[in-house]
């Protein structure tokens, strides 16, 4: 049997494969990684994804390079798997102040550090070995992420806004797609990923909201407490920058009328969860959050049909 305190976060998916059939021993190492919450590879793939699908228009192929896709998909589920466990090591001391995080492995007991440790080598390796399968120039952008990776579970702790940290680590696919299909970067890839960044910083805005009441008791700072009673406000500047920056990669782009339908939806997507924020509605947030993965999945699929017509 599991230990006490074993079962998953309030926020996980219900009915994962990672509690019911992986053997009991590597349940909490999968917790670790965050498997049973895979809202988090989605959100860092998808501007992978957007990139590689911009990339396609511009340089007229059909579709985005099936095999790069593939690759990032692996890449993010190990790199978002390794954050999650380098974070969490980071922030154990805090972890078991906050309701929502003290039964993560390493707070609650389930796993120990050196354990963790191990872990988080053995998932950076496989984002390594992902990373060598690109061209030089995109394995080069990729090792520059790390910098601002390593920095952000300190910046809770003294920056009001880490929520922008987080954005400019999770938004790097948006240069990855780009330098995978070209050996080079262009100002395309680079608006998009300031897009990104400021979508990034909206949604997990939305997401912090969970966690409100005991971040202020641990003197965790975030951006929800930030913004505090104009968190649907400060969201909607963040959403509304997002627009802008992606029409701004369009047009830089000479993209079809089929990418900006897409945009066009996404907007609305995003819109629609502005006007349902509800600072006292954690579980709502949540939805709200999670609902991003169909907004981004939206775009993608508008960008797929934009580079075949």
């Amino acid at each position: 049997m599991e230990r006490p305190g074993a079962s998953s976060l309030p926020d996980a998916v219900r009915g994962h494969w990672a509690d019911r059939w992986a053997p009991v021993g590597l349940r909490p190492y999968l917790r670790l990684a965050r498997i049973e919450r895979p809202i988090g590879w989605w959100l860092l793939l998808l501007p992978c994804w957007w990139s590689a699908g911009l990339a396609a228009i511009v340089k007229g192929q059909p579709w985005p390079d099936p095999l790069h896709c593939l690759f990032f998909l692996i890449g993010a589920v190990a790199m978002r798997g390794a954050g999650c466990t380098y974070n969490d090591i980071v922030d154990r001391d805090l972890d078991i102040r906050v309701e929502r995080t003290r039964q993560r492995p390493l707070p609650s007991g389930q796993v120990s550090l050196k354990g963790a440790l191990a872990f988080l080598g053995l998932q950076a390796l496989v984002g390594l070995l992902v990373l060598l399968q690109f061209n030089s120039f995109a394995i080069a952008v990729g090792f520059g992420s790390l910098g601002v990776v390593a920095l952000y579970p300190f910046m809770k702790r003294f920056f009001w806004m880490p929520q922008i940290v987080l954005g400019l680590a999770f938004s790097w696919g948006a240069l990855m797609g780009w330098a995978a299909a070209f050996g080079s970067l262009s100002l395309a890839p680079v608006l998009l990923y300031f897009a990104s960044v400021a979508w990034v910083v909206g949604y997990d805005t939305i997401y912090a909201l969970q966690d409100i009441e005991d971040d202020e008791i641990a003197g965790i700072k975030s951006s929800a407490r930030f913004f505090g009673e104009r968190v649907r406000m400060g969201v909607g500047i963040c959403y509304a920058l997002t627009i802008a920056l992606m029409i701004a990669a369009f047009v830089a782009a000479d993209v079809g009328l089929p990418s900006y339908t897409g945009l066009g939806l996404f907007a609305l997507h995003l819109g629609w969860q502005v006007a349902r924020i509800d600072r006292s509605d954690g579980a709502g947030a949540l939805r709200l959050f999670r609902s991003n993965r169909d907004a981004g999945l939206i775009l993608f699929a508008a960008m797929i049909v934009d580079a075949l017509l």
